[in-house]
């Protein structure tokens, strides 16, 4: 049987800085996720700097998933991070040191 896939593109160019989250996506069908953070542009250091996974049954509501991926220090660096067992929900949240600042492109790869 072949499974089914779909990539969502949840943060397109945006430029982060301080605490972040993405918009949540509706996942609730899907068995498994991969989360892909790549740089298109790195101001200041981000070094040691995680990105949590958070997930919800209702999209508003959050809780810490406990999985984390690295965000990229250069340009064009790309960080993944693949999860089960997630609910309904999925989205990414950071924080970031102060004077940084990153432009991404964040997508979610979900297989059922």
């Amino acid at each position: 049987m072949l499974q089914e896939s779909h990539t969502a593109v949840i943060a397109r160019g945006q430029h982060w800085r301080g605490e972040v989250a993405t918009e949540p996506y509706e996942a609730a069908w899907a068995k498994e996720a991969i989360f892909f953070l790549r740089a298109l542009k790195v101001e200041g250091s981000l070094q040691g700097t995680r990105a949590n996974i958070q997930i919800s049954a209702d999209g508003i509501h959050w809780a810490d998933e406990g999985s984390s991926l690295a965000v990229p220090t250069t340009a064009g660096e790309v960080t993944f991070c693949r999860i089960s067992h997630f609910g309904g929900f999925l989205r990414l949240v950071v924080a970031l040191p102060e004077g940084a600042r990153i432009q991404v492109v964040a997508s979610l790869n979900l297989k059922a």
